[in-house]
């Protein structure tokens, strides 16, 4: 099984409204001050990036042709559509003092240093940091008060949860292309039920994969500060949006996967000029 850069989860915390009367901050507004829309601005290469090394991996395709399907795919995934589609299920699921919570937390100077810290991780350059540090980081944390608060963590923000439905997305588009390659006729539906069927291994793999993007990215946040985090993680603000912003990417994830498999079917086809 090919092993895809995890994409990082989005994550959030807040602290108690100001006293000050004034409208709550709209659904952009919250995006704008979160690290969500720096976070989503790199999806698309993260996308075509877990592809291209996909392929490569695979061995069956040179790497010229896999960076033209990478590119296909980094195409296919529009970082302008995936904010709107949060903002607009923000704005519907989310109330007013939710919005507010989740805003005021943003502009706390322990939140804006947490959201350094993850949209430098969710850059895609950082992945061979974090594998290549995995192992030290591991031995260093283990059985310490961050390691034990992973699991806390990984419920709160649906990490793992949401890392193996999109490595399902980006292996259901690789599949797709690797079957017009090889003559699978396997049409598309077959595929996702092959691929859903792997979920339990996955997650061990995947789930492997966060805890160490977790020990990366939090590796300078202390004690108190993620106590904080968690807190507001777990909270009615916090839970809400972290639930509202993961489905809203899963969705925008998931949908142009079936056109991007068909976009790299036709290019791989030996009929196909890009196939010969």
């Amino acid at each position: 099984m090919t092993r895809f850069p995890i994409i990082k989860p989005l994550l959030i915390t807040a602290l108690l409204v100001t006293g000050t009367a004034q409208a709550a901050p709209n659904a952009r507004q919250v995006l704008e001050v979160s690290p969500v829309d720096d976070i989503v601005a790199r999806y698309p290469a993260m996308m075509s990036q877990g592809i291209r090394e996909g392929l490569k991996q695979n061995g069956q395709l040179p790497p010229m042709m896999a960076n033209t399907i990478g590119n296909i795919v980094s195409s296919g995934f529009n970082s302008v559509d995936i904010e709107q589609q949060i903002i607009n299920d923000l704005q519907a699921k989310l109330t007013d003092s939710q919005l507010q919570a989740v805003y005021d937390w943003y502009e706390t100077p322990v939140a804006r240093k947490i959201s350094s810290a993850e949209i430098a991780a969710s850059e895609p350059s950082a992945w061979p940091k974090i594998q290549s540090s995995a192992m030290e980081l591991n031995s260093r944390y283990k059985g310490t008060r961050k390691a034990e608060m992973f699991d806390r963590f990984d419920r709160a923000a649906r990490a793992t949860e949401s890392a193996v439905d999109t490595t399902i997305a980006v292996q259901l588009g690789l599949a797709t292309a690797m079957a017009a390659f090889s003559s699978d006729s396997a049409n598309y539906e077959q595929l996702r039920q092959r691929i859903e069927s792997q979920r339990s291994m996955l997650r061990g793999v995947v789930g492997q994969q966060v805890y160490d993007s977790y020990l990366y990215t939090y590796q300078n946040i202390g004690g108190q500060e993620m106590d904080l985090y968690l807190e507001f993680l777990e909270s009615s603000a916090g839970s809400a949006f972290s639930k509202v912003v993961t489905n809203s990417i899963q969705q925008a994830i998931t949908e142009p996967v079936e056109s991007i498999g068909k976009q790299m079917s036709r290019f791989l086809s030996p009929e196909s000029p890009g196939g010969q």
